[in-house]
């Protein structure tokens, strides 16, 4: 945190919206330090202001600045935010634009969005090439991040879950 480190500092003001880690829940505190982290350049901490302005955790619902963080968060990259932004094109009932949302969140590694598209197509109203095209996506994301190293931590993620 005294070295201005963005991720130390997202993850801490996530712990506290969360009361994650012995800490007390405090969404004024998380607030306060995404909105920290975010100014320093965390893609990831945008979707987190996103979230605390959709519902309203520690602000007014506001679903305009929701969507606005969300929106920086998607041009920087970050999935979730990309994800949130279909949710609340779905909730609005644009259907193309939901889509769309989730045909890029899925290309990103995004597995709920490609399980939405998978039961959108289901119901007939996503095309099959529009869902191969998504599953092609989520594939070449996870054959693009999948290494040796990766399984590894996955793995002692996993084990240490046990001891929890």
């Amino acid at each position: 945190m005294e070295l201005n480190d963005a991720q130390a500092i997202r993850n801490l003001g996530v712990n506290y919206s969360q009361g994650d880690f012995g800490l007390t829940r405090d969404y004024t505190k998380a607030l306060e330090l995404l909105t920290r982290a975010e100014e320093l350049g965390h893609v990831e901490a945008y979707y987190s202001i996103g979230y605390a302005y959709e519902f309203g955790q520690g602000v007014n619902r506001d679903t305009k600045k929701a969507e606005y963080y969300y929106e920086l968060g998607a041009i920087g990259g970050d999935v979730d935010s990309r994800y949130s932004l279909g949710g609340l094109e779905m909730k609005r009932g644009n259907v193309e634009r939901f889509i769309k949302h989730w045909l890029i969140a899925a290309g990103g590694g995004d597995k709920d969005s490609l399980s939405n598209i998978q039961k959108l197509y289901r119901n007939g109203r996503v095309t099959k090439d529009e869902y191969t095209k998504a599953l092609r996506a989520y594939q070449k994301y996870l054959s693009e991040v999948k290494s040796p190293q990766r399984d590894e931590a996955a793995a002692a993620r996993e084990e240490n879950y046990k001891y929890l």
